[in-house]
């Protein structure tokens, strides 16, 4: 920020907390302290970052009051010109981000955006074709019988996506999660020795299966995927192929990845959220082929209620900076910050799954140091590392204590940090992991929960941090 930015954006905030604390004081302390809390520590949540003041502010406004459900120009409601607007500019900036053909910034979360586009298939490919061999324009004309038919056809589809322990999401076919109940679904890992996508495997399982949607993208995969190929999959077996780039669309926006590996060119429907790698507020955007557009348009009410109009207007301001020079800069930075940070940990005698990195995240197996994930989450945020346990792929530990830890680079990198910071990062960690223990059970035996970190390590780290964060202040020049 320039130091007229951060004067502007410090009266704003100075003066909104005074106002705040006028009705409830708690919570404009606890948003002091989140701002103290997270400058004082190394955030390295792969699906973390900071926004900009410009976003931040833009979601307290009045926007915030307007019932818009609908489209732009087809609104529920009177009075939403404003809103047109708004939304107008937002699906303009990300088709012209993306390269894509139809933008959607309706969706509330990354969820949202995939419920949207779920259903937005199941209606494009299911819906339109029963309709017509029903002999009816709308679904407002069937009768029982007839929608008996219908429900049946959409709870008869299937869905293909990555497993979760091999790096997918809970939306791509998690038995627990509403994508496993809409769907009959199976999913596809990664080959059992190099950890990486088998795309023959893939397509085999694809042939056998049929299924009407082929998810690609991932939350926890350190690698990038050749859309290119997925799509040729899918269109082998007749499926659409959706691909979810929440974690990774600031490298698709700032043109890191390219070619095969940026899949607007190559999916029929894009979706993702607006944080994460591509630094905007919390919320999500569909992105679409013209054919599906229509289908997408019905995101409100088929799934979402109201659009948050004020949110809306935060994604059009991140993606106005996205669509930047520098914001390329940025996500190149990510990307080789990534590399620096596996570089750090393999030289030190860590495990990463896949042995690397090639996207903003690593994964380390922390097993080899006698740890379960939820030991070293734990551990690392004692030292003030901030990170997430995740699993590993065939993770022994199951999905709540987990054999992994995941790191990110977007937030740090968003701070400055550079190679050498990253480094030198991996080398706190390890000196962590490699100082911590299982705290035995009531039995006496190693337990999965609980740590016991070595005297003095949690202090030594803290302190060799203090020195990296106060060289690369956060939101620098902002006083509250």
């Amino acid at each position: 920020m320039s130091d007229t930015t951060s004067q502007l954006a410090s009266t704003a905030y100075q003066s909104a907390l005074q106002v705040i604390e006028g009705v409830e004081p708690r919570i404009a302390g606890a948003i002091r302290s989140e701002l103290t809390d997270q400058r004082e520590s190394l955030k390295l949540i792969a699906s973390e970052n900071y926004a900009s003041p410009a976003v931040l502010l833009t979601m307290g406004n009045w926007l915030s009051d307007k019932y818009a459900e609908g489209t732009v120009g087809h609104r529920f409601y009177a009075g939403c010109q404003n809103v047109d607007t708004v939304e107008s500019v937002a699906a303009e900036h990300a088709r012209e981000l993306f390269g894509a053909e139809y933008a959607y910034a309706q969706p509330h979360s990354g969820i949202d955006a995939n419920l949207v586009a779920f259903w937005s298939i199941l209606a494009h490919r299911v819906e339109t074709p029963a309709l017509a061999e029903a002999g009816v324009k709308s679904m407002n004309d069937l009768d029982e019988d007839a929608w008996e038919v219908l429900r049946k056809k959409f709870g008869e589809q299937r869905m293909l996506g990555m497993s979760l322990d091999a790096g997918g999401h809970l939306t791509h076919g998690f038995r627990p999660n509403i994508s496993g109940k809409m769907f009959h679904q199976r999913s596809y890992g990664t080959d059992p020795e190099t950890q990486l996508l088998d795309y023959d495997a893939v397509a085999a399982q694809a042939r056998e299966f049929k299924p009407l949607i082929l998810i690609a993208g991932y939350s926890a995969y350190p690698r990038r995927v050749n859309f290119a190929k997925m799509r040729e999959i899918a269109d082998e077996v007749g499926a659409t192929l959706m691909v979810d780039m929440a974690h990774f669309a600031g490298l698709v926006a700032g043109k890191v990845f390219t070619g095969d590996e940026d899949p607007v060119p190559h999916a029929h429907v894009v979706t993702t959220t607006t944080h994460k790698s591509l630094r905007g507020p919390r919320g999500g955007l569909v992105l679409a082929t013209e054919e599906y557009a229509p289908s997408v348009d019905r995101g409100c009410p088929m799934v979402l209620g109201g659009p948050l109009s004020h949110m809306m207007a935060a994604k059009a301001v991140a993606l106005a900076e996205a669509r930047t020079p520098e914001f390329q800069t940025y996500a190149q930075a990510v990307a080789d910050n990534a590399k620096a940070l596996a570089e750090g940990f393999t030289s030190r005698g860590a495990t990463l799954v896949t042995g690397g990195t090639d996207n903003h995240l690593v994964l380390v197996d922390v097993s080899a140091y006698g740890l379960t994930g939820r030991q070293a989450e734990s551990a690392l945020l004692e030292a003030g590392v901030v990170t997430n346990r995740n699993s590993v792929p065939n993770d022994p530990n199951g999905a709540w204590y987990t054999s992994g830890v995941r790191l990110g680079t977007p937030a740090l990198t968003s701070r400055g940090f550079a190679a050498a910071d990253f480094d030198r990062v991996a080398e706190l960690i390890v000196d962590v992991l490699s100082q911590t223990t299982p705290a035995p059970t009531k039995s006496g035996a190693p337990g999965k929960a609980k740590h016991i970190l070595a005297d003095g390590v949690a202090d030594r780290v803290r302190a060799a941090s203090a020195e990296m964060l106060q060289t690369h202040p956060l939101y620098p020049g902002l006083e509250l």
